[in-house]
């Protein structure tokens, strides 16, 4: 029997705050595509298995409303953001190797309906973010997250001062390693870009006659496309690899 229903609604709430902020910029769960109703859900399912287990920090903050609860409510939802955006820059990254990949191809076709967001986006990229959000569904991404959240209770307890530096230099070391592992996944396409042109370019001097723009375009979208029908899953499996060590690094 719940002995103090307000106390344990507030408590929840506290709970739902942190974990519906990160829910709400997560990947896949934070989509356009998703209606909101199911990320509600998820939200307040997620803060409810989360409770129980939390109840000693979270309740004795929780059973005095007052101005220090709607200050409370500000900094857990940040927290929770922050927790959230540091998968989502992660996966925004394969946007970005996706689109210096079919850039370094010769791959400009019209941009369609993005498959994740409600945005448009070349194909090329739409399949490889797709692909790659899938995989780290497969291997429990959200698990890692959920896990990270529940132990953040003991780093940044309920109450205790934000530290907004330590926030941000979080943000941008996500955002520099993420970097990093997206180029170094898009390096072979920039490498066989750059290759092809400079080969091309020779042609073109060698023969300035020959309409070299509309022979070597669908050699290079051909080539580009052959190479990454090769480099496809070691692209993905090292990109879902990554997304571990960089998330808990933090």
């Amino acid at each position: 029997m719940i002995t103090d229903p307000q106390g344990t609604i507030l408590a929840l709430f506290l709970a739902f705050c942190r974990m519906g902020g990160c829910v709400m910029m997560l990947p896949g769960f934070g989509s356009g595509r998703l209606p909101p109703q199911i990320r509600l859900f998820a939200a307040v399912a997620i803060s409810m298995g989360v409770l129980p287990v939390l109840w000693d920090l979270i309740y004795p903050k929780a059973s005095a409303p007052g101005a220090t609860y709607i200050a409370l409510i500000f900094t857990e939802t940040l927290i929770g953001i922050v927790y959230g955006l540091i998968a989502r820059l992660y996966t925004l990254g394969m946007q970005f190797a996706g689109t210096i990949l079919a850039m370094s191809i010769g791959f400009t076709a019209p941009g369609g309906h993005d498959v994740v967001e409600d945005a448009t986006e070349n194909a090329l990229t739409n399949l490889l973010t797709l692909t790659g959000l899938l995989l780290l569904f497969m291997m429990d991404f959200h698990h890692v997250v959920l896990r990270a959240l529940v132990e953040s209770y003991a780093a940044t307890p309920v109450g205790a001062v934000i530290d907004s530096q330590k926030m941000l230099i979080t943000l941008t070391d996500t955002l520099r390693a993420s970097t990093m592992i997206m180029l170094r996944l898009a390096s072979p396409f920039l490498i066989y870009g750059l290759m092809f042109n400079v080969a091309i370019g020779l042609v073109n001097k060698l023969a300035p006659q020959i309409p070299i723009f509309f022979i070597s375009t669908p050699f290079l979208i051909m080539g580009g496309l052959f190479l990454m029908y090769l480099s496809i899953a070691a692209l993905v499996r090292q990109y879902a690899d990554g997304f571990a060590p960089i998330f808990t690094s933090f």
